[in-house]
This record gives structure tokens, C-alpha cells and sequence, in this order.
């Protein structure tokens, strides 16, 4: 069997028919006599962010292990993954030539700051729902109930940004709670966002970048009211810095 894309550092674990076992590079001879016939076989990488039961992969929380109604990580490795249903033939040798895939995405999020003074933005936490949190991958397809994540913003200048790995959007709702805290004495300000236009078309391509991009307008100085966020656009590209 050959892998492409796969080298000998890489921690892939080739299951057939539910019993796994390490691949150690590309070529790999399976270890066991398969009996003639039909075999399910699924291939994928033990990445980091992620807990494996059986064939399904499931984002960890932040604690490190996967909880119902619980928030998981913004950064899972990149999960990749193969299913594949063979036919083998009695004294017979079977090649099998697989390509596993991407099955996270990267997310970008920029805000310009237009209004207000963003020095005066201590820190902004956020919290993004509507997400999978798990994927099937025998029927290769997200799984479970929609999750969400929480992660923070970092500031320069007027522009603050945030980077997710995502296994994709789920449900029908797709929103963004935003909790900014200001310098000026501790002052915090919650906005809601909803996401679920722009991230329509998030679960299409995984191999490239997904930029959400906007325009935050905070309270000028010490002025009462809520930040708003407008201007919504939407593209490929944005560099996600994270673990692979």
C-alpha cells in the first residue's frame, strides 16, 4: 500500500476492518493475511488536538479530553484521513495507492478598528458556535452536535486578529460572542455577531484558507454603548499559525 504525501516521521495508522495498526512510511506491507473478500479500510494521521475512538476523531477541550457541552481547542492539528472499501483475492497480492485528506480548514479573522481608540482594548475574548466538533472517518463526513470554541484576539495598532482550525461549520447558525475588555478602568462590553452568511461557503475547499474580514466601531472613550461590527467580507487566503 503507498500513502501520498506520506513520509517516515509522519504517525499514520492504516484500520482494516476495525483492527489498527501503525504505518511506518510509504510503501507499507500490511502485517496480517487478509481472508478473501470484502474489507473496510480507513487510513489517517494521530495528529495532536484530537482523541481517537474507533474510527471517529473528536476535537479535545481545552483540559485535553472531549466533553459533551464542553468548548474544544481553536487548533487541532491537520487531520487527514482515507476511506476505502478492497476486494481481496485468494493467493493473490493487492496494491492499493491512497491519498489521504485535509479534512480541517483554516480560518482567519481580521477587524479594523474604525471608531473609538483601540489602544484602550485590553484584550478580546471570543467565542464562535455552530461548529463540528467530531468527524466520521469511515462515512467521511462531521459528526455529533454543534460545538463551539473559544480564543482571543491579538491587537496591532487597529487591526486585531484571530486564527482557528476548524473541522467545519454545523447546524444552521453560525455565531460569534465577543467580550472586549478595555484599560479604562476594566470596562467590558459583550457583542454578538452572526457569522452563519459569512461562513456559508467555509465547508467547501479545505486545502485553502478561509478570511472572514470586518469593521469593528467601539465606544469612543468613555462614552456609554455597545461595539458593533459591520462590513462583512469574506475570502481565501490569511496565514494560520499553527501546529500541523
Amino acid at each position: 500500500m503507498s500513502l501520498a504525501g506520506v513520509s517516515a516521521g509522519d504517525d499514520y495508522v492504516l484500520d482494516i476492518d476495525g483492527k489498527a495498526t501503525g504505518i511506518t512510511g510509504s510503501p507499507f506491507t500490511c502485517p496480517d493475511l487478509l481472508a478473501p473478500g470484502a474489507h473496510s479500510l480507513v487510513v489517517y494521521n494521530r495528529v495532536e488536538g484530537f482523541t481517537f475512538e474507533g474510527r471517529t476523531a473528536r476535537v479535545n477541550t481545552a483540559t485535553g479530553t472531549r466533553a459533551d457541552a464542553a468548548a474544544i481547542i481553536p487548533l487541532p492539528g491537520c487531520l487527514k484521513s482515507v476511506s476505502r472499501e478492497i476486494t481481496v483475492t485468494a493467493d493473490d497480492t493487492l496494491r492499493v495507492s491512497l491519498v489521504p485528506l485535509q479534512r480541517v480548514r483554516d480560518l482567519h479573522i481580521e477587524f479594523t478598528v474604525t471608531q473609538g481608540r483601540p489602544e484602550l482594548i485590553q484584550r478580546i475574548t471570543a467565542t464562535l458556535g455552530g461548529i463540528a466538533s467530531a468527524f466520521d472517518m469511515e462515512a467521511e463526513q462531521t459528526a455529533g452536535e454543534p460545538a463551539s470554541t473559544v480564543f482571543a484576539f491579538t491587537r496591532e495598532g487597529s487591526k486585531l486578529t484571530a486564527d482557528l482550525r476548524l473541522l467545519g461549520t454545523m447546524g444552521t447558525v453560525q455565531s460569534m460572542v465577543l467580550d472586549i475588555v478595555f484599560t479604562d478602568g476594566g470596562r467590558t462590553q459583550r457583542t454578538e455577531a452572526d457569522l452563519t452568511e459569512a461562513l456559508a461557503d467555509f465547508n467547501k475547499d479545505m486545502t485553502t484558507a478561509y478570511r472572514v474580514t470586518g469593521t469593528l466601531e467601539t465606544p469612543v472613550g468613555m462614552e456609554e454603548g455597545n461595539a458593533t461590527i459591520t462590513g462583512w467580507e469574506t475570502g481565501d487566503g490569511g496565514d494560520v499559525e499553527a501546529g500541523m
